[in-house]
């Protein structure tokens, strides 16, 4: 399949730059068992801003020790632009337990949770981790969180 972009160039028009859409977030593959994809929604008539600002407070209450025997090794924020593009990446550390010395060399497993606002000001949510094909259910735990903190935030 050829991009947009791409067609435009066969076709004589030339390369357009087309901005990111909605829903960028890859769907998880199939049968993967270490991703989590999902939306959050706000509720209605909520503008960007504050679904920027509630799913920040929502990511912030996550505590850096983790939860539910998860992301030991704490997290951070890898970028942040939810104001703008209305994306967020933010990285989470398994702790160095006898999985990680043993399969990851004695370092951290490292997950990425991907946040997007769509055009609807609905969040897309993606969690996976890195490398292996299993997760424990470490993803969803991480993602039930952060759900049930804007939950409890009126969502």
């Amino acid at each position: 399949l050829l991009s947009n972009v791409a067609k435009g160039a066969l076709f004589g028009i030339g390369a357009v730059a087309v901005a990111p859409t909605a829903e960028a977030l890859e769907i998880c593959p199939p049968k993967a068992n270490n991703c989590v994809r999902t939306t959050f929604t706000p509720p209605a008539g909520t503008s960007k801003d504050d679904v920027a600002a509630a799913l920040r407070d929502a990511i912030n209450a996550y505590p850096q020790e983790g939860q539910s025997d998860v992301d030991k090794g704490g997290w951070t924020i890898a970028s942040d632009d939810l104001s703008g593009a209305g994306t967020a990446r933010i990285e989470y550390k398994s702790g160095i337990g006898k999985f990680a010395k043993f399969f990851n060399g004695g370092k951290p497993f490292v997950d990425d949770l991907k946040f997007e606002i769509d055009g609807s000001n609905i969040v897309q949510v993606r969690s996976q981790s890195r490398v292996g094909d299993s997760d424990f259910g470490v993803n969803q735990k991480r993602v039930d969180y952060i759900e049930t903190t804007l939950k409890k935030a009126g969502w």
